[in-house]
């Protein structure tokens, strides 16, 4: 009776957020680590189907760089980085948009319909969604630094995102945009995550990962913070807090947060169904960040 008392409870601090939450759409990002996972990948997904089940319209965006960088090892190919970001030779992009497109994101679909749920991966060789441009950087001495065919999101097929969450479909999407003359563009997965939840006015953007959010002090477990305000997490960047790879993450949670994304979540996607508890408990489990 008690354990069956304890589910009741559960079920009814999750009815007020699954009321709330219902129609709206969330962007779930799924990469790093957690890719090379297949418990954790098994846990997020099937917390997924629930909750298009429940109602809410859950959006995939998934990356890859580890897989990427295998298959080029064995391609034969050296990896090079510029600030941090991937160069993207032809070479480079082939090998990216068969792994995200066609393994990753095929695997993702696969594994989605097996928990019960229906799945559709929408990309440069079926539907594509993401449109993009060029992205370049500043360099030291002000001139451009160009990266190859890597770019950036700057709008989407709402269309056909729409329709297909309408029809009861989880959209995946892997992070590779078509630029204006249908060119593919390496894209980070953070900032496309980031550019869908933006365009389509999303209630939710969660980052799933292989940490458990953000930490006043990486080496103390209880320093994670569960609740942080834009400018406490500009001010965590600013004096190195917030250090190299969550950096471009919060960055683009903050920018998602600035045109309208109502809340950003850091989870780590190898707490059992951390996405759940996230959503749909009063207190969560990782990090979240409001304006």
């Amino acid at each position: 009776m008690e354990d069956a008392l304890t589910k009741v409870k559960v079920l009814v601090e999750a009815l007020s957020w699954i009321r709330r939450f219902r129609d709206r759409y969330v962007v779930v990002k799924l990469g790093g680590s957690a890719l090379d996972d297949p418990g954790a990948v098994t846990r997020c997904l099937s917390d997924v189907v629930f909750m298009e089940a429940v109602g809410m319209r859950p959006i995939i965006v998934h990356g890859g760089g580890k897989a990427i960088s295998k298959a080029m090892s064995e391609a034969g190919i050296e990896p090079r980085f510029v600030q941090g970001r991937r160069y993207t030779d032809e070479k480079t992009l082939n090998i990216a948009t068969r792994v995200l497109a066609q393994e990753i994101c095929e695997s993702l679909v696969d594994q989605i319909n097996t928990h019960g749920g229906r799945a559709v991966g929408l990309h440069m060789f079926s539907q594509n969604v993401l449109i993009g441009e060029r992205l370049t950087l500043p360099g030291t001495d002000g001139t451009s630094v160009d990266l190859g065919r890597v770019g950036t999101v700057t709008d989407l097929r709402r269309d056909l995102l729409h329709a297909t969450c309408r029809a009861g479909a989880i959209p995946v999407l892997p992070s590779i945009a078509l630029d204006f003359e249908g060119h593919p563009l390496n894209v980070n997965a953070d900032t496309a995550a980031a550019a869908v939840a933006k365009i389509m006015d999303a209630e939710k953007l969660v980052f799933l990962s292989d940490v458990p959010g953000i930490f006043l002090n990486k080496d103390d477990p209880e320093t994670l913070q569960s609740h942080l305000t834009v400018r406490q997490c500009r001010e965590l960047i600013a004096d190195g807090t917030i250090a190299t790879g969550m950096v471009p993450k919060v960055e683009a949670a903050l920018e998602a947060l600035e045109v309208g994304v109502e809340k950003i979540h850091i989870v780590d996607a190898r707490i059992s169904h951390g996405l759940l508890l996230e959503i749909y408990s009063d207190k969560g489990v990782g990090t979240e960040i409001v304006r």
